[in-house]
């Protein structure tokens, strides 16, 4: 999450200029999800996984509303409030998303990542819901999963997520500042510009350290030696700032939306042991010496910050943008003409596009909708149907008009 909110506003005047994309796709609408619900930055929203029907909704301030799904929001209340901790000391700094157990339903535990300061960190959080309300978290059940030092107040990354496979994985951007100035993309005995997958249910040892999580045997650096301080978390590397991933809940492919630096956004598929080239690479094109004979994964796709290096993109009809949010792949039942479509924005522009991919390749993309609120998550019910979080302090349901 990238704001360059200014240059995004003179640059949404070039947006217009650039050549159109073929509409292979339908055009998309949005309607206010929940009219009657006062949000103040809405950054995350996930759906219990107990039949209940709710909607939880993180504020990136410190707070978490449930609202019924399909209601308007009036009668939401407050699961968790972390406001006094102060986890938003800048601008990307906050509460930055939920996830549940996969066993919600009987044990009641769910995870949050949030900010720290004094010294600054990321935090990755267990909790219980409370034992008399359902609508309450236990905030005396916090029990600290993870502490991640963190060099800058940018590039937290922050999702946290619960794979098919039952692990939890943990998305962390490069530590901030900008150019990766510790060389943390390439640097797997840091955790930063990583997405990391742990086992909540195991407490473990390594080395010489107990800690509160296990490492899945099948990690890819879980038999390095432990002297060469490699960190056995690590599940794919080389990443600057992936802002929100997804799972296809059909084939399980996991996809990645990866904010860029000076030129190019990109939308990567994550596999085990990826390395995706920040910061030796910004997309496809080179950004800082590395070392000779390195092998990176290539993006599905990119799109530059500028028209005139759209003739230098793999998809040059593609448009521009500055700030790539990652999306989900359509599996709801309302709008088969969406079905299969991965659904991704620009934070700083408000587009909104969508693509198919097959046979290793984009195979369809257009422009589902140009509009001009900053889009900074999308959403994905219990039913596949999406939604769209916005700055405008608004949750917008997506419709096909």
């Amino acid at each position: 999450m990238n704001h360059r909110i200014v240059y995004g506003l003179l640059l949404s005047i070039l947006f217009t200029a650039a050549s159109p994309v073929r509409a292979a796709l339908p055009q998309i609408a949005l309607t206010n999800a929940f009219p009657a619900l006062p949000l103040e930055r809405p950054i995350w929203m996930s759906q219990a996984p107990d039949g209940s029907s709710r909607l939880f909704i993180v504020e990136q301030r410190g707070r978490i509303l449930i609202a019924q799904k399909g209601s308007d929001g009036s009668s939401a209340v407050e699961f968790l409030n972390i406001v006094g901790r102060k986890p938003q000391e800048d601008n990307e700094e906050g509460l930055l998303s939920l996830a549940f157990h996969p066993q919600f339903k009987t044990n009641g535990l769910f995870y949050i990542s949030y900010n720290q300061q004094k010294p600054r960190r990321s935090v990755i959080s267990e909790f219980k819901v409370s034992a008399t309300n359902s609508n309450q978290a236990d905030l005396a059940s916090e029990r600290v999963l993870l502490q991640v030092p963190q060099p800058y107040g940018n590039h937290k990354g922050g999702q946290i997520g619960f794979g098919p496979d039952g692990f939890l994985y943990i998305m962390l951007g490069d530590g901030g500042a900008a150019n990766d100035p510790h060389a943390n993309g390439q640097n797997t005995a840091t955790l930063l510009g990583k997405i990391l997958r742990i086992d909540v249910n195991t407490p473990s040892t390594v080395g010489k350290d107990k800690l509160p999580y296990g490492i899945p045997r099948d990690n890819p650096f879980n038999a390095e030696p432990d002297q060469y301080g490699v960190r056995k978390e690590i599940w794919a590397y080389g990443l600057r700032n992936a802002w929100r991933f997804s799972w296809d809940r059909e084939t399980g492919t996991l996809w990645a939306g990866d904010v860029g630096q000076d030129e190019w956004e990109e939308v990567n598929i994550l596999v085990k042991g990826g390395n995706y080239g920040w910061s030796v690479r910004e997309g496809t094109h080179h950004f800082k010496p590395g070392p000779e004979g390195g092998r990176y994964i290539e993006p599905v796709l990119e799109y530059p910050h500028r028209p005139d290096l759209l003739p230098k993109s793999h998809l040059p009809n593609h448009g521009i943008g500055l700030s790539v949010t990652g999306g989900y792949v359509y599996r709801g039942s309302k709008y088969p003409e969406l079905r299969g479509v991965y659904l991704y924005a620009d934070y700083a522009l408000g587009t909104i596009w969508g693509l198919r991919y097959a046979d290793g390749k984009v195979v369809e993309q257009c422009t589902l909708l140009s509009q001009p609120k900053n889009v900074v998550s999308f959403a994905e019910d219990a039913d596949g149907e999406l939604y769209v979080l916005c700055f405008d302090d608004k949750i917008f349901k997506l419709i096909l008009p």
